[in-house]
């Protein structure tokens, strides 16, 4: 299985006296984000379905990500996406319901760094910089370990994209 671990695209500010989890794009992230996804079907990367956060920004880029990939909605929302969420829990709940070849993950920080560490390094900390608008692909025959197999910025996505 192939996981495409994509950290939401930029968002608005938090307010203090706000919900975090209402936050939602900003029109930049928005269409930086639709530029990251074309940048990633140049890339001949395909998904099978995208498994989101159900914040406000993560659902947005997910939607952008369904839009560029013509996914009829193939799309997922898991409680063990949220910013502070179990990278262990995730791992059971892809394991017992989605066996699919290509996964895309959106979701939030720290959790997402914190899952590629659970599956690349036996947990110990893998200092991976997810950018948000980042796409880290990972590797699996079991959801025990994962291999990474690449990782890239926005920016270089923004590149490939406009080429």
């Amino acid at each position: 299985m192939n996981l495409y671990i994509i950290r939401h695209a930029i968002a608005v500010e938090e307010d203090p006296s706000g919900d975090d989890s209402q936050r939602s794009l900003t029109d930049k992230g928005r269409k930086k984000m639709r530029q990251i996804a074309k940048g990633l079907r140049i890339l001949g990367v395909e998904f099978d379905m995208i498994l989101s956060s159900p914040y406000v920004r993560a659902r947005e880029t997910a939607e952008v990500l369904n839009d560029v990939f013509k996914m009829k909605k193939q799309l997922a929302f898991s409680e063990h996406l949220l910013p502070m969420g179990d990278p262990s829990a995730l791992i059971a709940e892809i394991k017992e319901k989605y066996s699919v070849n290509d996964l895309a993950i959106v979701g939030h920080q720290p959790l997402l760094t914190n899952f590629i560490s659970l599956l690349s390094a036996k947990g110990a900390h893998v200092d991976v910089e997810l950018k948000k608008g980042g796409v880290c692909r990972l590797s699996t025959d079991d959801m025990h370990f994962a291999t990474i197999q690449w990782l890239f910025t926005p920016g270089v996505l923004v590149e490939i994209s406009e080429e």
